[in-house]
């Protein structure tokens, strides 16, 4: 409730003596060095000329629309970086897959290499012994590492 009180106050003070503070007069003088000054009260040498100053009204409909303005090139500029991060989100992501990608096939090549150059291929089997590949096992898996390399090498 005191807020609100000196709220009043303060705004019936400002409505009261703002005005006579732009009312004053604006004093313009030369020094002895040439030197332009402006003050609101006259030099003791009375060699002062009064500024006659002119004061506008704002137009409340162009603040407005400045304003509004202001507020949908703040919008467009935020959105722009919304859009820029997104397009910066989308390329890292891109980056990554063509990455693993390319992780993918070196680890394909790998494995192709080591068909070719082995005598026999073997794999572990639930109890974690070795199990060799006849030659048609090894064939199928020397084709389906061909076709895996063929998919993400390019």
């Amino acid at each position: 409730m005191n807020n609100k009180k000196l709220l009043v106050l303060c705004a019936a003070f400002v409505m009261t003596f703002g005005g006579t503070a732009m009312a004053n007069e604006i004093y313009k003088w030369v020094d002895e060095q040439g030197n332009v000054h402006y003050g609101d009260r006259p030099t003791a040498s009375n060699q002062a000329e009064v500024v006659a100053l002119t004061y506008r009204r704002t137009d409340s409909g162009s603040v407005q629309k400045r304003v509004a303005a202001q507020g949908e090139a703040e919008a467009a500029r935020e959105e722009k970086r919304a859009e820029r991060a997104e397009q910066k989100q989308a390329a890292e992501a891109e980056a990554a897959e063509a990455e693993a990608k390319q992780q993918r096939c070196e680890t394909y090549r790998a494995r192709l290499e080591t068909f070719v150059q082995s005598r026999r291929l073997y794999r572990e089997d639930e109890q974690g012994e070795r199990v060799y590949l006849d030659e048609t096992q090894t064939n199928a898996a020397r084709q389906r590492v061909e076709e895996l390399i063929a998919e993400n090498c390019n």
